[in-house]
Parts: structure tokens; C-alpha cells; sequence
């Protein structure tokens, strides 16, 4: 039987960190935004606690990412087909972080406006935040996709 790494595992991984550095690092450190702040903009406490309760939604489905990701590895790890692979880990973590960018940004920021990545700049300034939230997205997934590409051809010529 042909060993194989489980890469739903590592993309679910990529997602849910992906899911939790936008929450952390961008919600709740450098508070650029919230998950509804363009519709509910922050200036009362009950639009603070509206955002805070939807930032704690999203978080709560971020974490469901990784708790998928660790159910699959686990259910994997005990069987004796597993590869085991840096490569592979690192490369489907950052197509599934880039994934989760892209969509996050197309959707969240162009198509519903929930809220946009950088709301602490000026408006006019805005699109160059969301715009460079999805180049890193893309990039983070033609990276992934370049680097489990080439861990799949190093696998196969072993």
C-alpha cells in the first residue's frame, strides 16, 4: 500500500490558523477592524459588544478548522500508510492559510463588506489594505501549491 499524507489535515490546519491570526493579530491586537465593523462601526458599547460577539463566532469556527485537522491526523497517524512529511505539512498549511485569505477577503471585504482590513486608515486607503490581504492570500497559495507540487515529485522519484 502506497504511504500518503493526509492533506485535508494540513489544509483544515492552515485554515484555522489562518482564521485565528486575522482574529488575533488583526482583530483583537491591532484592532483594524471586527467581523461586522463597516456595517456596525465601533462607537458605543453596544456595537463593541455586536462585534465582539461575532468576532467570538468566528473564532469558534476557526477553531473547529483545527480540531477537524487534529481528528484527521489522529485518525491517520495509527496507520502504517501515513508519509509523514515537513514538506507536505508546511505546503498544505499554506494553501489552506492562503484559501482561507482569499475567500475571507473576497467575501468578507469585496462581496458582503463586513468589514475591511484596515479601518484605522483613511477610507480612500481601505482598498490597498484588502488588496494587499489577498495578494498574501494568493501568494501563501501558489506557494503551497508550488511547494506540495514539488514534495509530490520528490516523493514519487524516492
Amino acid at each position: 500500500m502506497e504511504k500518503r499524507f493526509p492533506v485535508a489535515a494540513g489544509v483544515l490546519f492552515g485554515l484555522g490558523l489562518g482564521g485565528f491570526f486575522d482574529g488575533i493579530v488583526l482583530h483583537q491586537v491591532l484592532q483594524w477592524h471586527h467581523m461586522l465593523s463597516s456595517w456596525y462601526p465601533i462607537r458605543d458599547l453596544e456595537s463593541l459588544e455586536l462585534n465582539t460577539l461575532w468576532d467570538g463566532i468566528f473564532h469558534s469556527a476557526t477553531y473547529v478548522f483545527v480540531v477537524l485537522g487534529l481528528f484527521i491526523l489522529w485518525r491517520s497517524a495509527h496507520r502504517r500508510h501515513l508519509y509523514w512529511s515537513n514538506r507536505y505539512l508546511v505546503a498544505t498549511m499554506l494553501i489552506g492559510f492562503g484559501a482561507f485569505n482569499v475567500v475571507e477577503g473576497l467575501v468578507n471585504h469585496q462581496l458582503l463588506g463586513l468589514h475591511h482590513v484596515n479601518e484605522l486608515a483613511p477610507r480612500a486607503q481601505w482598498i490597498f489594505w484588502d488588496l494587499g490581504f489577498l495578494l498574501w492570500g494568493a501568494a501563501m497559495l501558489v506557494g503551497g501549491w508550488l511547494l506540495l507540487r514539488s514534495a509530490r515529485r520528490r516523493t514519487q522519484s524516492a
